[in-house]
């Protein structure tokens, strides 16, 4: 048997490369898709849910 870590061992958790950059996407699609329902609505994301 060979000492080396497996895949579910050698996960990382926290601020890793790879995390930040999926929750940059993330924000990045989050914006876009609000400034889309922004111009098809003609009203902010707070008033088009019905939260303001």
């Amino acid at each position: 048997m060979s000492n080396s870590p497996t895949s579910a061992e050698s996960r990382e958790w926290g601020f890793t490369r790879a995390a930040e950059s999926l929750n940059g996407r993330l924000a990045m699609l989050g914006f876009f898709f609000a400034v889309v329902i922004e111009l098809l609505s003609g009203e902010g994301v707070l008033h088009f849910l019905n939260l303001v």
